[in-house]
């Protein structure tokens, strides 16, 4: 018989006592609690951290900037841009449900979007001929597709690292694999005609910048060829089979599974095919990229394309959906665990669990990939060897035998690319 979790069961502090708080009240709580917490270090958050999120909870309104039918436990970083991740527990769906997705933006969402004049332009230096396609036409002139894709923040983990990353502090929860439909990238451009020296692609949406100024653009990245005119990479107009929300890019965006979600744009409107690598905003300096040597951590390096590198497939990775970290659960029988994997442009060959802080590994059931760059469930029975606390903690080796790291990998300013093993606390009654 399996063990039944009870959910409302914590470790953590009672709803009443810390989590029914207006959101600035929450946030200066968690604060003063900050490593307080059980004494555990799982739980506990440097002052550092804590004093940044006091500092940060002045900018934040006590009423959520999120659309109503965003899940109320996504968790606020920011709401100009609006920035918001999810709890882990909360990506236990093989699809992740809109409304549970993070949420990522570097400018100001548009505004009043009329899909029907909506249009899509493929211009740039090595594009054969200027082309304008109506979302109409790009329904009706091309066939469609649909793939499940992750959607990774580069940023996800940045919290763990120390000193901190620049740039909001993301947990684990900024990930997700949502179905998307829309037409192959490939498809498109080949319609416009690709020149022999292409070899980038970069997108511009209809964001604008938080400072207002005219013409200037918040965010437009791309990608090298290869992957532009991979069968996966998608312009979609529907997600998880509707519309793409208003928050996630409607009416148009581009996807590019298993790499940065900052390559694939939002509320597209233009796709420049390059004969350079693209020059748009955030493409150059610190941003999306790694040092291209180790550096110490707090290392300061000139922030030049000389001294860093363009982040492109996302590394091997896996996350914990059930149970919810801080679970107490009855002694004496096994307790279900089970999440996700996922690798960039790879697959996941095997997933470990470890109940002894890495010493042994447990091997998990793993289901086969959907398509190419979707993630794969995996799920296995833990019995604990006794009561207490325990920690779970999650390992996948991807098809080129890479395995995600115990502890936070290289340190980088950007706070980029933590795939260290996630883990949750079990206490066994």
């Amino acid at each position: 018989m399996k063990n039944k979790v009870n959910p409302n069961t914590s470790l953590f502090p009672k709803p009443n006592s810390l989590f029914n708080l207006n959101r600035r009240g929450f946030i200066f709580k968690t604060a003063q609690m900050a490593g307080l917490s059980l004494g555990w270090g799982l739980f506990a958050k440097s002052s550092k951290a804590a004093t940044r999120a006091v500092y940060n909870s002045a900018a934040l309104p006590d009423k959520s900037p999120l659309p109503a039918w965003k899940h109320p436990d996504l968790i606020i970083l920011s709401d100009k841009p609006i920035n918001a991740e999810t709890p882990p527990h909360l990506l236990d769906d093989a699809i992740t449900p809109a409304e549970k997705l993070f949420v990522r933006n570097n400018g100001i969402m548009p505004v009043n979007v009329d899909a029907k004049s909506w249009t899509l332009t493929i211009d740039g230096e090595s594009v054969k001929k200027k082309t304008v396609f109506t979302l109409d036409e790009l329904k009706k002139k091309f066939k469609h597709y649909t793939y499940q894709l992750v959607h990774e923040c580069a940023g996800n983990g940045r919290a763990e690292f120390s000193p901190a990353g620049h740039g909001n502090q993301w947990g684990n929860g900024a990930v997700g694999c949502c179905e998307w439909t829309g037409v192959r990238l490939r498809d498109v451009l080949e319609a416009a005609g690709i020149k022999d020296d292409a070899v980038y692609i970069g997108y511009y949406g209809k964001d604008t910048h938080l400072n207002g100024k005219p013409g200037e653009v918040p965010i437009s990245r791309g990608v090298p060829m290869r992957k532009a005119l991979e069968d996966e990479a998608l312009i979609a107009w529907a997600m998880n089979g509707k519309d793409i929300p208003a928050v996630h890019g409607y009416p148009l965006r581009v996807l590019f599974g298993g790499w940065p979600a900052s390559t694939s744009g939002k509320w597209l409107a233009r796709i420049s095919i390059r004969n350079k690598i693209h020059d748009g905003a955030k493409m150059n300096g610190m941003d999306y990229r790694l040092p291209i040597h180790p550096i110490a951590p707090g290392a300061k390096i000139p922030q030049d394309n000389e001294h860093f590198r363009i982040i492109e497939a996302m590394p091997v990775k896996s996350l914990i959906t059930y149970p919810k970290t801080g679970a107490q659960v009855t002694a004496g029988k096994p307790l279900e665990v089970r999440g996700h994997a996922w690798a960039g442009d790879l697959k996941i060959n095997e997933m470990h669990v470890s109940i002894d802080f890495g010493s042994t590994w447990q091997k998990c059931t793993l289901k086969e990939q959907r398509n190419r760059n979707c993630w794969q469930q995996w799920s296995t029975q833990i019995n604990f060897p006794d009561k207490g606390y325990y920690e779970v903690w999650a390992r996948a080796t991807d098809s080129n035998g890479k395995m995600q790291p115990m502890l936070v990998p290289a340190w980088n300013p950007g706070g980029y690319l933590n795939n260290a093993c996630h883990r949750i606390a079990v206490e066994i009654i």
